[in-house]
C-alpha cells in the first residue's frame, strides 16, 4: 500500500512538471527554448568522456617492485563531494601491467572537475595526489614509496585505453574505520614539513574517531561510442644510413571541418585520434616516439590530418647497430 502511494505521488509530480512545461511553451516560447537548450547542454556535458588532467610517477615496493603511473582524470559523471566533510567520490579503473624492458603499471583515477580545480593550489594538489596514492595502496593491496614525481606526459598510455578502463571501473568497500580522516582535517593542516609528516601518520593512526570515509569509489557501466575508423597511411622517414628519424601518419578525415573537433593522444608506443562524432583511430606504432615533440597539421581543403612524431634517440641508435 505504501509503495502504491509513493508511485502515485511520483506520477502526480511528473504531471505537474509536464503541465508547467506546456504552459511555458505556450506563454513564453523563448524561455521554453532556453530551458530545453540548457537541459540538452547539461546532458551533453554530463555524458562527455573522461579527459586526462595530469600523470604521476610513483614506485610500487610490494608485492613486486615496479614503476607506477597514475593518470588523474576529469569526468563530469563523478559527482562532487557534498560538503567539506563528505567523502571525495572517485572512479578507478583496473591496474594494467605492461611488460617491456622495464615493466610498469598504470592506474586511472577520475574526479569531478571541481575537485581538480581546487588542485590548482600547490598544497591542495599535493593533498589530492597523496589521497590518490593512499587509495591505490588500499584498493590494489600494494605498498608504495611515499615519493612521487610529475610525469612529462599528461597521460600515460592511450586515451582510448584510459577511457575504457574508467568505464569498466568497479565499486569497492570504503577504507577501514581506523584509516579514515575527513577533508576538513586535511585542510586545517599547514604546509610545514613536520605537519606534513603528521598528516601522513594521521591517515593510519588507530585513534582517529569515526568519520565518513575520505574517498568514495563509484562505478560506471557506460558503453563506449561506436566511431568509424578512417583511412590512414604510416610512413617512416630515415637518414642516409637507414636509421629511423620520424614517423608520419596521414589520416583521411573528409567530414572534419575544424581541427578543434579532433582529440589526439600519443604515447611512446601508440596513437589515438578521435574526431567526434565521426572517427576514431587507434594505432600501435612501429617505433617508439618522443610524444612531447609530436606535431599535427590539418589540411582542411584536402581533408586530411598529418601527424609527425620524432623517433626516440635510443631507437635510432639500435637501428644503426
Amino acid at each position: 500500500m505504501e509503495a502504491l502511494c509513493h508511485s502515485e505521488d511520483v506520477l502526480a509530480k511528473a504531471s505537474q512538471v509536464w503541465t508547467m512545461l506546456d504552459d511555458m511553451a505556450e506563454n513564453s516560447p523563448e524561455s521554453y527554448r532556453q530551458f530545453i537548450q540548457q537541459q540538452l547542454d547539461s546532458a551533453k556535458q554530463y555524458c562527455a568522456p573522461p579527459e586526462p588532467h595530469l600523470c604521476l610517477e610513483a614506485r610500487i615496493l610490494e608485492p613486486t617492485e615496479s614503476r607506477l603511473f597514475v593518470n588523474l582524470c576529469s569526468w563530469n559523471k563523478v559527482p562532487p563531494p557534498g560538503s567539506q566533510s563528505d567523502p571525495v567520490p572517485l572512479c578507478a579503473g583496473k591496474m594494467d601491467t605492461f611488460a617491456k624492458s622495464e615493466p610498469y603499471r598504470i592506474v586511472d583515477i577520475a574526479y569531478n572537475p571541481s575537485v581538480l580545480e581546487q588542485g590548482k593550489n600547490p598544497l591542495e594538489k599535493d593533498r589530492l595526489i597523496r589521497l590518490s596514492l593512499k587509495f591505490i595502496q588500499e584498493r590494489y593491496s600494494v605498498s608504495l614509496s611515499p615519493a612521487y614525481s610529475m610525469a612529462k606526459c599528461k597521460l600515460k598510455g592511450s586515451l582510448e585505453r584510459m577511457r575504457l578502463s574508467l568505464r569498466g571501473g568497479r565499486p569497492t568497500a570504503p577504507p577501514s574505520e581506523k584509516k579514515e580522516v575527513t577533508l576538513d582535517q586535511l585542510r586545517n593542516m599547514t604546509a610545514a614539513q613536520e605537519e606534513e609528516d603528521s598528516r601522513l601518520t594521521l591517515l593510519t593512526k588507530k585513534t582517529v574517531p569515526r568519520r565518513p570515509c575520505l574517498i568514495e569509489e563509484i562505478s560506471s557501466t557506460e558503453t563506449p561510442e561506436e566511431l568509424k575508423s578512417p583511412a590512414y597511411e604510416v610512413a617512416t622517414r630515415k637518414d642516409a644510413s637507414g636509421r629511423a628519424l620520424q614517423l608520419e601518419v596521414r589520416v583521411e578525415v573528409p567530414e572534419v571541418r575544424c581541427i578543434s573537433e579532433c582529440d589526439l593522444s600519443v604515447s611512446k608506443d601508440d596513437l589515438l585520434m578521435e574526431c567526434r562524432p565521426q572517427y576514431r583511430l587507434h594505432l600501435s606504432l612501429p617505433e617508439s616516439v618522443e610524444e612531447e615533440a609530436t606535431s599535427a597539421k590539418f589540411f582542411k581543403k584536402k581533408g586530411f590530418l598529418l601527424i609527425t612524431m620524432p623517433v626516440c634517440q635510443q631507437n635510432r641508435n639500435q637501428s644503426a647497430e
